[in-house]
């Protein structure tokens, strides 16, 4: 530890460290950098804070865990023998399958103690090993709190406040000679419990029925409740001390005497080596790659449907936030999947910045600006995007249709599903699923039963979600994974693969092969149907949507041919002989006669009749098309009376009007107030630019090395500052005032004159210091240059050359021999 004098206290040993061990512990603990403490003994208060240990012990595995837990039970400070012996029994009920696990302890201790000593959570040699207090305080036990380890209080703390008399008594039924005196009373039971032969002997002699109500108590909980007038087994355990009161109505087995019970063990199964992630199933890693993509292009096509789907303005916002049922239910009946996956992929493209809130007075959803730009990249960009924004973000679908803390139901886009904890667990499943050979799916049970090691206490929720939350968000990304394609028929995709070690640009070279090729062209058919053999080029798609109709989708897209549907193009300005081009350029088979004919008569039809603005009217040539509306019972609720021969007026709005007409089966057109045809192409609503939404960090972020130098040497200066030895008045120096926690006080030219001998001799000096806002501080300072009223000196405080006005300097000392530098 670099000194040959044992450290007294955690500051000591932090102070002993060296700059690469000071590193550690603040990479390992970046909470303790938040400010940067002022020296050394600042780090080891904060390090030693409620808050600071309980995030410290979160992120311990789970023989890390049982270490400090056992240490929790030991003596304050315990011999590494004692540690090593709770961790491993006492050796006398040992078989083989013991003999294997207190070998595997044996090898996996020190890099537990380690670890623990590098978080600062236990400090001290070997022989005299300490757990810092508050983490003492979390772990021991107690009647609100008990012990990790199940273990109860020793017999001092049980038998703290019993009465002498109450002692003696306990004493002599156990066969020990009573003393007047209540310690040395408490050391004899104690070193009766702690003696197994006479333990053993003791025992012997014990009714069977008290013997089964301690194997109920031996592994925790260590209380039980009596009755006033306890059963005989009880009453025979309680006499000997075996049971000690709590209460009027409570007793605890001691801890000594339960280690005696368990042979020494703190824990039932200590776990030293972390569970193997079994493989379930060993696949073709080419099958796997392929059906990775299959799925990342159905990926694809489904977050490319939802933009669609919310083009022209998306559903409202709740007044809370997020959709509501009705609209997921919308979305996912419109995506053809089910309401859990649809608000995943609505969530996804939220993620990914494609869908943002548009900030109108009706607030709506709608895809953003960079929806565009997106769409506009290769496919395999197009995916290596969504999975870059998967990984890192803390929103969580999978809690939709839950309710919070409150009572209150949780829905998609709504502002409770973050959960910081989401990253962290999402890469470590992943990085399991790397470590295996490629091609292997492995065993979701035994992959949990590795996290909950990693992780024994994260799992809990201050959202009220219970100990299982870590649990469920490894099954929900082994679910969102397969979703997204990351990875295929249970497997991690060489892709994927490549993403997680080396970026978005190789994880593209890896998919594009795999990709299906967008085509140019379609199959007509005689039914009035399109199919696409595979995925079409953009504008292809885009034109061939407007014009049909989707009926299914697969392997093979098939589109439907309608009068609706047709019309919809001609509204978007289309003519029929652009159509009729359209589908001669692009179908690998000839245009069918029927298909031709749809098109005709839609056409003919097409704007016949004129919808304007009177309220509305209806103005037609024909005046018996006219006279077939009015006499339409279906047309009653639009309140429409003659005009003219060729004009109809119309109550209700011209939207109203067109698509009663068009339900009526006729075939308006819009006209504008020139009398011009509108067209009407589907109008796109896009967001003003938004940035994803910012994932919500499970704490202060790792600092990087550049920070950590800085603040370790800043520390280590600020410490200089702190301990450094003053030189006395007494031995020769100017008159000052140099008590602890006071500024040294001399007189302007006093200070002038040691100011300047410190710059000639290139000494350091202290001094005190009152800034601009009028805090005052005590800084060590080594002189450089004294001229025009300021010294410029090198601060070992703050670690840099400043300037200090001698005005402000309240007096100023020579540092002792040994405390230059």
């Amino acid at each position: 530890m670099g000194t040959t004098t044992p450290p007294r206290t955690l500051a000591e040993a932090l102070r002993a460290r060296g700059d690469e061990s000071l590193a550690g512990l603040l990479r390992a603990r970046p909470d303790l950098l938040n400010p940067v403490p002022n020296d050394i003994t600042q780090l080891a208060t904060r390090a030693g804070t409620r808050a600071s240990v309980v995030r410290a012990l979160e992120h311990l595995d789970r023989f890390a865990l049982q270490t400090a837990e056992a240490l929790a039970v030991a003596p304050d400070p315990a011999p590494y023998g004692i540690l090593l012996s709770l961790l491993t029994g006492d050796g006398l009920d040992d078989g083989e399958q013991r003999d294997d696990m207190g070998a595997a302890v044996t090898a996996a201790l020190p890099g537990a103690l380690a670890t623990l000593r590098e978080q600062a959570l236990v400090w001290g040699e070997d022989e005299r090993l300490r757990l810092v207090r508050t983490a003492r305080e979390l772990l021991a036990p107690s009647p609100q709190h008990p012990s990790p380890t199940g273990l109860g209080p020793t017999v001092a703390e049980a038998t703290a406040g019993m009465s002498p008399g109450r002692l003696q008594e306990i004493l002599t039924t156990a066969g020990l000679h009573a003393t007047h005196d209540p310690v040395s009373a408490v050391a004899a039971l104690s070193a009766l419990f702690t003696d197994r032969t006479r333990m053993a002997e003791l025992l012997d002699t014990a009714p069977v029925e008290a013997l089964s109500v301690l194997d109920r108590l031996v592994w925790g909980p260590p209380y039980g409740e009596v009755t006033p007038n306890p059963t005989p087994p009880v009453k025979w355990l309680r006499d000997r001390g075996l049971l000690l009161p709590v209460s009027t109505r409570t007793v605890v087995l001691p801890r000594e005497a339960a280690l005696h019970l368990r042979a020494g063990r703190a824990h039932r199964v200590p776990e030293p080596v972390p569970p193997v992630v079994v493989a379930a199933a060993e696949r073709d890693p080419q099958a796997v790659d392929r059906a990775a993509a299959g799925q990342a292009f159905t990926a694809l096509s489904t977050v490319e449907e939802l933009l669609k789907l919310w083009n022209g303005g998306g559903p409202a916002i709740l007044r809370a936030g997020g959709l509501s049922v009705r609209e997921l239910k919308r979305t996912a009946t419109a995506l053809d999947v089910t309401e859990p996956i649809a608000a995943f992929w609505v969530e996804l493209a939220y993620a990914a910045g494609l869908l943002a809130t548009d900030g109108e007075s009706d607030e709506r959803y709608a895809p953003t600006p960079a929806s565009d730009e997106w769409l506009d990249l290769s496919a395999q960009h197009r995916w290596t995007h969504l999975a870059a924004a998967w990984l890192p973000a803390t929103r969580v679908p999978g809690l939709v249709g839950g309710q919070d803390a409150k009572g209150r139901a949780l829905s998609a886009l709504g502002p409770e599903l973050d959960r910081s904890a989401a990253p962290d667990v999402r890469r470590r499943v992943l990085a399991l699923f790397a470590e295996l050979p490629p091609g292997t799916a492995p065993d979701p049970e035994t992959l949990l039963r590795r996290l909950r090691w990693e992780r024994p206490l994260r799992g809990s929720s201050p959202s009220g979600e219970g100990t299982d939350l870590r649990s469920r968000l490894a099954l929900w990304t082994l679910n969102e994974a397969e979703l997204l394609g990351i990875t295929g028929r249970g497997a991690l995709a060489s892709q994927s693969r490549a993403l997680l070690d080396e970026g978005e640009e190789t994880a593209a070279a890896f998919l594009a092969p795999l990709l299906p090729e967008p085509l140019d062209h379609v199959l007509l058919q005689a039914d009035l149907t399109a199919v696409a053999p595979g995925p079409l080029e953009r504008p292809l798609a885009e034109t061939l949507s407007v014009l049909a109709d989707v009926e299914s989708k697969g392997g093979a897209t098939v589109y439907r041919f309608t009068p609706g549907s047709v019309r919809r193009a001609l509204d978007a300005g289309q003519a029929a002989a652009d159509l009729h081009a359209f589908l001669a350029a692009h179908s690998r088979t000839p245009v069918p006669q029927p298909l031709s004919y749809l098109i005709d008569d839609v056409a003919r039809r097409h704007g016949h009749l004129r919808i304007g603005a009177a309220s509305a009217y209806v103005r037609c040539d024909d005046e018996a098309v006219l006279n077939e509306i009015l006499a339409d019972r279906r047309s009653t609720g639009l309140r429409l009376r003659r005009l003219a021969p060729t004009v109809l007026a119309s109550q209700a709005d011209p939207n109203s009007l067109l698509e009663a007409l068009r339900e009526m089966g006729y075939a308006p057109a819009a006209e504008s107030a020139e009398g011009d045809v509108l067209i009407t192409r589907a109008g796109a609503r896009r967001t003003p630019p938004r940035t994803p939404p910012t994932p919500v960090p499970e704490g202060p972020p790792v600092p990087d090395e550049t920070l950590l130098g800085a603040a370790v040497r800043a520390i280590r200066a600020g410490d200089t500052a702190a301990t450094v030895i003053r030189k006395d008045p007494s031995e020769g120096g100017p008159s000052s005032t140099t008590s602890s926690g006071s500024l040294p006080r001399t007189t302007s030219a006093e200070t002038l004159a040691t100011v300047q001998a410190a710059a000639m001799t290139g000494t350091a000096v202290w001094i005190g210091y009152v800034n601009a806002e009028g805090a005052a501080s005590q800084r060590v300072i080594a002189p450089v240059r004294v001229e025009g009223g300021f010294v410029t000196a090198y601060d070992h405080t703050a670690d840099e050359v400043r300037t200090f006005a001698l005005h402000r300097i309240t007096g100023v000392a020579e540092l002792a021999e040994d405390g230059k530098g």
